[in-house]
């Protein structure tokens, strides 16, 4: 397993090894032991998947505060999407920047997103699946969002969504969330 660091401190990108011959491929998507040796400890405890059909999904920018606040390791297992994180702690020397990472079915790769960050993808082909483990259990009450086109933010989208929720097309901006103390890890 390969862990390459980011721009933002405990955003890390994961290549697990991939071991193919003529049957096709193998590889691990998830060891403890491998994390624990490097340096990564977290409890995953629930494993979501979603589909979206056509390109120009875009999913996000979700999040979860205490005290159900959610680490998660993402990998798309069907086409190609953009995966973001967006560093949410106020606290933050990094507060407000983003990442992003093309996630493809072909490249294995997963993102490993910190609590405290906002994620959210955009797809970029269509029939994109997308699984991601959580170190916390969903929570309603705790689950938050932001403006996926937030000007503080200023995340460089390839191309406008197609395709998005009414709860994310009319999300707050982080000014506002931050303004209603709700940004809690």
């Amino acid at each position: 397993m390969q862990v390459t660091e980011t721009i933002l401190d405990g955003v890390l990108i994961i290549e697990p090894r991939v071991f193919g011959d003529a049957r096709g491929w193998f590889m691990e998507t998830w060891s403890a032991r491998k994390f624990r040796t490097a340096g990564l400890t977290f409890d995953f405890v629930q494993d979501n998947q979603s589909y979206s059909a056509t390109k120009g999904t875009l999913r996000g920018l979700h999040y979860q505060t205490a005290p159900f606040a959610q680490a998660k390791l993402v990998r798309c297992t069907r086409g190609k999407l953009l995966d973001v994180a967006v560093d949410i702690r106020p606290e933050s020397e990094t507060f407000a920047r983003w990442v992003a990472v093309e996630l493809t079915a072909e490249n294995f790769r997963q993102l490993l997103i910190p609590r405290g960050f906002a994620h959210g993808f955009l797809t970029l082909t269509d029939d994109v699946e997308i699984q991601y483990k959580a170190d916390n259990f969903y929570a309603p009450e705790c689950d938050g969002n932001i403006r996926w086109d937030d000007a503080q933010i200023a995340i460089d989208w390839p191309f406008a969504p197609t395709t998005l929720s009414a709860k994310d097309n009319d999300a707050p901006t982080l000014a506002e969330r931050l303004q209603r103390g709700e940004l809690r890890f």
